[in-house]
């Protein structure tokens, strides 16, 4: 079994990126996913981000208001910090649970674990291979601004609130563009994908 990290910018084309891996074969392990399981109403995170942030960040259900969290921790490098350290090391564990529970049916599987912030969490010591999806910050900037509703200030500070994609690139075994086509997108996640199956 290969255990491959999948990270990038927001709004690079990560999940795109994901799905064709899926599609060739690849174990998906999804970190988002994680991190809304973790974070369910009365479970310890839960009880944590509510003790931290105060009840202005629950839902009439008291489901955490991702949309009122986000804003407050992309204003504060301190308070996204300490949410990070809520959140990661609940989500590490799941991630290696799922992952033992993948090689004991799959041995020889490529399991993907996509995670937007696998570096900065420290995640991608943990791999054996590291995925790169990389754009220029003006792809990032108008994909983010159109996809969210956001402005252009606050989709710069969201970005600007990860590792810099030049600094992650330095770190990827594998780099894909994300400005790629689809057909060329999904020919590079074929062509990287038949060579982690040999690894596998």
């Amino acid at each position: 079994m290969i255990l491959v990290g999948l990270t990038g910018g927001l709004a690079t084309g990560k999940s795109t990126v994901a799905r064709m891996f899926q599609d060739c074969g690849a174990m998906l392990i999804d970190a988002d996913l994680l991190a809304r399981l973790v974070v369910e109403p009365d479970k310890p995170a839960w009880r944590e981000i509510v003790r931290a942030f105060e009840k202005q960040i629950l839902r009439p259900d008291r489901t955490l208001d991702r949309s009122a969290l986000a804003t407050i921790v992309f204003q504060n490098r301190t308070k996204l910090r300490q949410l990070g350290a809520i959140i990661h090391p609940r989500v590490a564990r799941e991630q290696s649970r799922l992952t033992r529970e993948v090689a004991k049916k799959h041995p020889h599987a490529v399991v993907l674990y996509d995670a937007p912030v696998l570096i900065e969490a420290g995640a991608h010591k943990r791999m054996d291979k590291i995925i790169v999806v990389s754009a220029p910050q003006e792809t990032q900037l108008k994909r983010l601004c159109n996809r969210s509703h956001l402005t252009k200030t606050e989709a710069l500070r969201r970005i600007r609130s990860q590792l810099p994609l030049v600094q992650k690139v330095k770190l990827a075994d594998y780099v894909i563009d994300g400005t790629l086509s689809f057909e060329q997108t999904k020919h590079e996640v074929q062509r990287i994908y038949t060579e982690l199956r040999r690894m596998a």
